[in-house]
C-alpha cells in the first residue's frame, strides 16, 4: 500500500492501514531527498523489495497474520512531490492501492493519472476539495481502468477509484459537538443514517432506546460531561455496539442511538438564507421605516385638516397636502387663512421630515452596495455558535451548521481564506482578526455565544483561542481541533478541572477520516462514519454472500457485541440493483427494513448495512479474503 500526503491525515492513514488491517505500507512525504545517493538507492530498493514481496499478496493478509503486526515499521520516502520517477521508486507497479492525499487537488489529480497509466489495476483513493471535479475525475479514472483491463467486474470497477473528502467526512461530527441536541448524520445521497445522543436518564426515567444502542458513552448521571475516551482510554472510553445485557447493566451511563435509516430523495442543494445582495430587512432599515411612517402620517393629518377646513375633497386635500409637504406646491394666494395656515404648517413639516428621508435612503443605498461586504454581528446577537477558522474544514462546518439553521459568527484572521465567499454569501457575520489578539473574540460576541468551535490547522491557536474564550464565558460549551490523541486527553482532563461545569470536547480531522479512507482502499464501500467521542464508528454496505461471519446466519447470530452489528437490509431485488448503494436509487424502490426479525436468516443474495468498529470492518475484510482463497 501506498500513502501519499503532506499532513498529518496521510501519516494517520498510514497507522490506520498499519495497526487495523495488518497492511506493509510505503509512505511518501515532503521533504530534502538523501545526499548520499547510496542511502537514497538503499531506501527505494527496500521499498520496491517489500512491495515486490507483499504486494500481490497483501489482500489476502489479515488482521491475525502473524507477520503482519504492528510492529511492522511504515517505510518512509521522501519527494516533494509524486511524479512518476517517485511512484515508479516507490514500486507503484505493484502495489495493491495507492491514496493521494495532498492538500492541493492538482497535485492529486496529476499523481492520480501518473499511478493509472503506470499501473491500470491499482487501487486509487483521492483527497479532493472540489466535488464536482472529483466526482468528473472518479469517472474518468473508472473508464482508463476499463479500458486497460475489459475484463474488470462491476464491483471491481466501482472500487477502482474513490473520491473522498476529509472536511466532507468530518464536519458533520464536528458541528455535531457545537449543538447541544446532538444528531450525528451520515447521509451518502440516497441513504440516511441518523445517529442521537441520549444524555444519562434522571432517576425514575428512561432513556429513548432508539431502533437499537450503538455506543454506551463515557458520560454518566454523576459526570455528564464524560471521559472523552479515545481508543487508549481502555475501559474508561466509550464502549461501541454493546450487547442489550451490557446496555441494561449501565445505567444512568449516556448513550448513542441509532433513530433513523431511510432512503432519501434526490439531494437538495442547501437552502441559501442570504443571496448575494442585502435583505429587505437590511435595505429597509429601521430608519428608513421610521421616516416613510411619518411622511404617510403627516400626509394624513394634514389631508383630513384640508378636508375639515376647507370646500376640498379627501382625494384633492391628499393631493395638495403632499405637494405642499414636499415644497412643491402653488402659493396660496387669494384663498382662505384656514388654506394659507395649513400651507406654511405643511412646508415646515416637510423641511422637517425631507433630510430625514434623503438620510435613510442614503442608509438604504450604501447597504445595497455594500451587500457584498463581510457582516458585522448584530448588536444583541446571544446564543450563537463562534466559529473559528474558515480553511477547508471550517468552511465544510459553516454550510453544516447554516443547514441546521445555527447562528454563526465567523473568526478569520485571512480575508482571502477560502471561506469568506461562503460566508459573505450567506449573509454570516465575519470578524477578520487575530484570535490571539485582545478584542476579536469579544467582537464575535463570545460572552453572549452558546458554543465556541475552534478548527484552525494549529492546535496551539485553538488552545489559546479556548483559554481566552473560558477567561470571557467560564461555562461555554467548546470544541477544539487537535490532532494528538495524548495531548488532547492532558488539555481535555486540565479544563475539566478548571471549569467543571462547562463542556468541553477534541476532535482530530484526520482521526475522523482515516477510517474512510483506510476502508476504501481495502476495496469496500464504507457510506460513512460518526464519532463516539475520541472513536469512530463505520457504516457500510456489503452483499452478504462470500461473507461468512453473516452467510446463513440470523440477524441475532450475526451480531458481535463491540465489532459489528446489522442494522438494515436492502429489500431490492439483486437484478435490480445498482452497484453503489449510497448513490444510485430510484424513487419507487422499497424501503430499507430495520425492522428486521431476529430470526430472519441473511442469504447470499441479500444486501445488507451495518455498523462495525474499525478493527471489526477490518476482520470482516480478512475472513472474507480468506474464504475466497
Amino acid at each position: 500500500m501506498l500513502v501519499c500526503g503532506d499532513d498529518g491525515l496521510a501519516r494517520r492513514l498510514a497507522a490506520e492501514l498499519r495497526d487495523v488491517y495488518r497492511q506493509r505500507v510505503v509512505l511518501v512525504v515532503p521533504g530534502e531527498r538523501p545526499e548520499d545517493t547510496g542511502t537514497l538507492a538503499s531506501t527505494v530498493s527496500r521499498a520496491a523489495a517489500l512491495i515486490g514481496r507483499f504486494g500481490q499478496t497483501s489482500a489476502q493478509a489479515g488482521p491475525h497474520d502473524s507477520g503482519a503486526g504492528p510492529s511492522t515499521p511504515v517505510l518512509e520516502l521522501h519527494a516533494a512531490r509524486p511524479g512518476e520517477d517517485v511512484l515508479t521508486e516507490a514500486g507503484v507497479e505493484r502495489a495493491t492501492a495507492i491514496a493521494l492525499l495532498y492538500e492541493d487537488d492538482e497535485t492529486n489529480l496529476r499523481a492520480a493519472l501518473a499511478a493509472r497509466r503506470l499501473n491500470p489495476s491499482v487501487r486509487l483513493v483521492l483527497r479532493m476539495y472540489n466535488r464536482k471535479l472529483g466526482q468528473y475525475m472518479e469517472e474518468l479514472l473508472d473508464q482508463a481502468a476499463l479500458v486497460a483491463e475489459p475484463e474488470l467486474d462491476r464491483a471491481t470497477l466501482e472500487a477502482s477509484t474513490t473520491v473522498l473528502s476529509d472536511a466532507d467526512t468530518a464536519a458533520p461530527a464536528l458541528a455535531a459537538t457545537a449543538v447541544a441536541d446532538t444528531r450525528r448524520v451520515v447521509q451518502a445521497d440516497g441513504l440516511l443514517l441518523r445517529a442521537a445522543e441520549r444524555t444519562p436518564p434522571r432517576a425514575g426515567e428512561t432513556a429513548d432506546p432508539g431502533l437499537c444502542t450503538l455506543a454506551l458513552l463515557s458520560s454518566t448521571t454523576a459526570d455528564p460531561a464524560g471521559a472523552e475516551g479515545s481508543d487508549a482510554s481502555g475501559p474508561q472510553g466509550p464502549r461501541l455496539l454493546p450487547d442489550d445485557a451490557e446496555v441494561r447493566a449501565a445505567t444512568g451511563r449516556g448513550t448513542v442511538v441509532l433513530d433513523a435509516v431511510r432512503r432519501t430523495g434526490p439531494a437538495v442543494p442547501p437552502r441559501r438564507l442570504a443571496g448575494r445582495g442585502a435583505p429587505l430587512s437590511q435595505i429597509f432599515s429601521r430608519r428608513l421605516r421610521w421616516a416613510t411612517a411619518g411622511v404617510v402620517a403627516s400626509v394624513l393629518v394634514l389631508a383630513l385638516a384640508t378636508t375639515v377646513l376647507t370646500d376640498l375633497g379627501p382625494l384633492s386635500a391628499t393631493y395638495l397636502s403632499l405637494l405642499d409637504l414636499l415644497g412643491i406646491g402653488d402659493p396660496a394666494v387669494g384663498e382662505s387663512a384656514a388654506r394659507q395656515i395649513l400651507q406654511l404648517l405643511s412646508g415646515l413639516v416637510g423641511l422637517a421630515l425631507l433630510p430625514l428621508l434623503v438620510a435613510a435612503g442614503l442608509e438604504a443605498l450604501g447597504t445595497f452596495r455594500g451587500a457584498g461586504a463581510l457582516r458585522r454581528p448584530p448588536r444583541g446577537l446571544s446564543g450563537h455558535i463562534v466559529l473559528l477558522g474558515l480553511g477547508r474544514v471550517g468552511t465544510r462546518v459553516l454550510s453544516r451548521l447554516r443547514e441546521l439553521d445555527m447562528p454563526v459568527v465567523c473568526v478569520e484572521q485571512s480575508a482571502d481564506a477560502r471561506g469568506v465567499p461562503l460566508a459573505r454569501d450567506l449573509g454570516v457575520p465575519v470578524v477578520l482578526g487575530d484570535v490571539t489578539e485582545a478584542g476579536v473574540l469579544g467582537a464575535a460576541k463570545i460572552h453572549r455565544a452558546a458554543a465556541l468551535l475552534a478548527l484552525t490547522s494549529s492546535d496551539t491557536t485553538n488552545l489559546e483561542a479556548t483559554l481566552a474564550a473560558r477567561s470571557l464565558a467560564p461555562e461555554l460549551r467548546v470544541a477544539l481541533r487537535l490532532y494528538d490523541d495524548e495531548f488532547a486527553t492532558v488539555v481535555y482532563r486540565t479544563l475539566r478541572a478548571a471549569y467543571p461545569d462547562a463542556v468541553t470536547r477534541s476532535r482530530s480531522v484526520s482521526h475522523l477520516a482515516a477510517p474512510s479512507f483506510a476502508a476504501a482502499m481495502m476495496g469496500r464501500q464504507v457510506l460513512g462514519a460518526i464519532s463516539i467521542e475520541r472513536k469512530v464508528l463505520l457504516f457500510a454496505a456489503l452483499v452478504v454472500g462470500g461473507h461468512p461471519q453473516f452467510e446463513g446466519r440470523t440477524v441475532a447470530e450475526a451480531f458481535r457485541a463491540g465489532a459489528w452489528r446489522v442494522i438494515a437490509l436492502d429489500t431490492q431485488r439483486p437484478e435490480a440493483r445498482r452497484p453503489d448503494l449510497a448513490r444510485d436509487f430510484r424513487q419507487d424502490e422499497p424501503q430499507l427494513l430495520w425492522d428486521l426479525h431476529p430470526g430472519y436468516v441473511l442469504r447470499s443474495d441479500d444486501r445488507i448495512v451495518l455498523a462495525a468498529t474499525r478493527r471489526g470492518y477490518a476482520e470482516i475484510l480478512s475472513a472474507t479474503r480468506g474464504a475466497r482463497a
